[in-house]
């Protein structure tokens, strides 16, 4: 006779808690940025009526919507590994192209603005193509475009026009139909929100989806964290980077089109020193020097905070002075709390 055995019952599985919501909001890029943003919106709120009123939330949107453009542009570019230097004489190179064209050549600002389009996109290119074909540091690279870009736009200006300065084109074909597209009010209650402000949201939407949704977002994180590594398993690192240089001069381009459609004039020498800006705006919103780790939503909000302080400071009446300390701090603060933010996430990773 035999005896029938049964096997014990297996214990049952208990699926392993996920994640903490505090480990999981560290994990972001972007949260410092958030709390830095949520500190100045609330100090200003507090300490002028102005600040919070129709026309000073118009005021320092408009503020940060061009800057907040190039800055997520910028961050996606340090997310791969790179810098561009020449970002800020973009925007003043393309407006230029624009304004000739359309002022003095007698062309359709719609052609214009095609043309410029297509000479910021050759150069942003270029600088690719050029780091990645010499190996040269980005910063290199791309100093010495901006010192050419700057160099072309003073000399071709003033051979054009005897001057420094572009203006006039409301007058030209197409401007009616352009301005619309890139330099239109729009009416919120009390409030009129600029065009630049519906491209900055844009904009920042369809990079954040990019970045995080996308075979490219992908491989912008990869080519940042070991340029090495990312090819050996394949990814295309040298189109990666250009398109990431193309992608920052298409946004010179954009600002620079809201800029010459909204004040109808252009000076060879505008732009000059806001890349250094868009940077900051970038490593605010936790992006890391060293590329490999950050966010183009934090980015937007690093040029939010831009926009919020600087017209904060006109609101309270103080000197504008200050606006430079303030963004020493902040991009020391920035740096410290990344980096802090960025050990503490491998270790939830793991």
């Amino acid at each position: 006779m035999s005896v029938a055995t049964t096997a014990p019952e297996a214990a049952p599985r208990h699926p392993e808690p996920g994640p903490s919501l505090l480990n999981r909001l560290i994990v972001r890029p972007e949260i410092g940025a958030a709390l830095g943003a949520l500190v100045v919106f609330l100090f200003f709120s507090i300490i002028t009526d102005k600040f919070l009123s129709p026309l000073g939330v118009a005021t320092w949107l408009d503020d940060a919507s061009t800057l907040g453009i190039m800055a997520v542009a910028v961050a996606m570019l340090m997310i791969g590994g790179e810098f561009d230097l020449s970002a800020g004489v973009m925007t003043a190179s393309t407006a230029l192209v624009t304004a000739l064209l359309a002022v003095h050549a007698g062309w359709n600002v719609w052609l214009a603005l095609l043309v410029s389009l297509l000479f910021a996109l050759a150069v942003g290119a270029l600088n690719g193509w050029v780091v990645m074909r010499t190996g040269l540091p980005s910063f290199i690279v791309t100093l010495g475009t901006f010192l050419a870009l700057q160099g072309l736009n003073l000399g071709v200006t003033r051979l054009v026009t005897g001057t420094v300065q572009v203006s006039g084109i409301r007058s030209a074909d197409g401007y009616s139909s352009a301005g619309w597209v890139f330099a239109s009010t729009t009416n919120i209650g009390d409030a009129r929100i600029q065009a630049s402000v519906v491209w900055w949201i844009v904009l920042t939407a369809i990079a954040g989806l990019v970045l995080v949704r996308t075979k490219f977002g992908n491989w912008v994180f990869a080519v940042g964290g070991s340029l090495i590594s990312a090819r050996a398993v394949g990814v295309p690192a040298v189109r990666t980077k250009i398109l990431l240089f193309m992608t920052t001069a298409f946004a010179g381009w954009v600002v620079g089109s809201c800029n010459i459609l909204r004040f109808a004039s252009v000076q060879a020498n505008q732009g000059v020193g806001l890349e250094f800006q868009y940077i900051i705006a970038a490593v605010v919103g936790g992006c890391l020097l060293t590329g490999g780790f950050g966010s183009v939503v934090g980015a937007a909000i690093g040029a939010l905070i831009f926009g919020m302080a600087r017209q904060g400071i006109v609101f309270a009446r103080w000197d504008s002075d200050w606006f430079m300390l303030f963004l020493g701090v902040l991009l020391l603060s920035a740096v410290l709390v990344n980096n802090a933010f960025k050990k503490r996430a491998e270790r939830v990773r793991r």
